[in-house]
């Protein structure tokens, strides 16, 4: 039986005869329970399990591949045991070779259905391809992001206080930006980290203290920002070299002038570094 409780209040109980609510207290020990005896039978195996998406990763050495594809046999006749039906359909395979002289690698089965070898893979949403670069989960970021910018200019047009902005700017945008940072920025390319630092510029920095400086006519830079006679667009800034066409101002100009919402100050914990 369960019951929920918030605060001082609690819900009547309810009798469960399978599976197990989502967000229940039991829900990951009942998981860990269930699927204790799935567990890798050489030791060159690793089995990743997380609800309903298991990951058989293994190490190949001297072209041996007996292991691994008794790891996956050993995986399917659990399944079965267990009353779980495995969909091959869905199961991708993702080979990671290195060498120079590489071979062609004969193609999984299971229960005699082949299995799919495709590039790339989505891993608990982060993208993982064959040659372990980050371009392909960059690119689904930043796609996410730029999308979720379209809202944030909507919320601005409909005169949302700052700290809404601001909530919803860390919550929708940051929050997809960073998921699962630890495990792939430290291998971005320089162009994968300035195509994240372009959205997160426009929608946390150079907006965010454009805004400031516009505000206040006190401000050394404040005369830097003039609209031209039309009121729609700034004068944009005569820049002599790459560097400074690159600094602050004139790309702050650029994305003004491209019709963005001005976003209110933003916590700048952190920054996509392309050095």
């Amino acid at each position: 039986t369960q019951s929920v409780c918030v605060g001082r209040n609690t819900s009547s109980t309810t009798t469960l005869s399978t599976g197990a609510p989502q967000g229940c207290v039991l829900s990951p020990l009942l998981f860990t329970l269930l699927t204790h005896d799935c567990t890798a039978k050489f030791s060159s195996n690793h089995i990743i399990k997380f609800t309903d998406d298991t990951t058989v990763v293994d190490l190949i050495s001297n072209n041996d591949k007996t292991h691994y594809r008794e790891e996956v046999a050993q995986l399917a006749k659990w399944c079965g045991a267990n009353n779980l039906s495995l969909n091959v359909g869905k199961t991708k395979e993702v080979v990671m070779d290195f060498r120079r002289n590489s071979v062609d690698h004969p193609p999984l089965t299971i229960d005699s259905s082949p299995v799919e070898r495709v590039t790339s893979t989505e891993f608990l949403g982060v993208h993982i391809t064959e040659d372990l670069t980050w371009t392909t989960n960059v690119t689904s970021l930043n796609k996410k992001g730029q999308q979720r910018l379209h809202f944030l200019r909507r919320l601005k047009r409909a005169s949302l206080p700052p700290p809404i902005l601001t909530t919803f700017y860390r919550g929708t945008i940051e929050r997809v930006l960073t998921s699962c940072i630890t495990v792939w920025y430290g291998n971005c390319s320089a162009a994968d980290c300035k195509t994240l630092q372009r959205t997160v510029n426009t929608a946390a920095i150079f907006l965010a203290r454009c805004s400031s400086i516009m505000k206040d006519p006190t401000h050394p830079s404040h005369n830097l920002f003039q609209l031209l006679p039309s009121g729609r667009r700034y004068w944009s800034i005569k820049a002599h070299s790459v560097r400074f066409l690159n600094s602050f101002f004139p790309q702050a100009v650029r994305v003004l002038n491209s019709n963005l919402p001005v976003l209110p100050e933003i916590d700048e914990r952190w920054s996509f570094a392309t050095g």
